[in-house]
């Protein structure tokens, strides 16, 4: 049986991963659910800065970082918006 720690660290990563996919969507691809994994591998980095207590301005700098990887040039208040989000979320 999962302890309530671990189910509650499940549900942030979840929830992260969700915003990710559903508010952040730097590349427009939420309205195809077959392509549902493809922000997945940044999750994780971002789950970890949120345990750690980064703030919004690391998050969103890391956001930043990961959409100028991928060669976009969005503006960075929709990733201010977007950490201001998971900040938000309980740890």
């Amino acid at each position: 049986m999962k302890s309530k720690a671990a189910a509650d660290q499940l549900t942030l990563y979840k929830a992260i991963d969700n915003i990710l996919w559903n508010d952040w969507d730097p590349i427009n691809l939420n309205d195809n659910e077959n392509l549902r994994d493809e922000y997945q591998r940044y999750t994780s980095s971002i789950y970890k800065l949120k345990i750690e207590g980064a703030t919004v301005e690391v998050i969103a700098s890391r956001l930043r970082e990961i959409e100028i990887k991928i060669g976009l040039d969005n503006e960075y208040i929709k990733c201010i918006e977007i950490a201001q989000k998971i900040v938000a979320l309980n740890s």
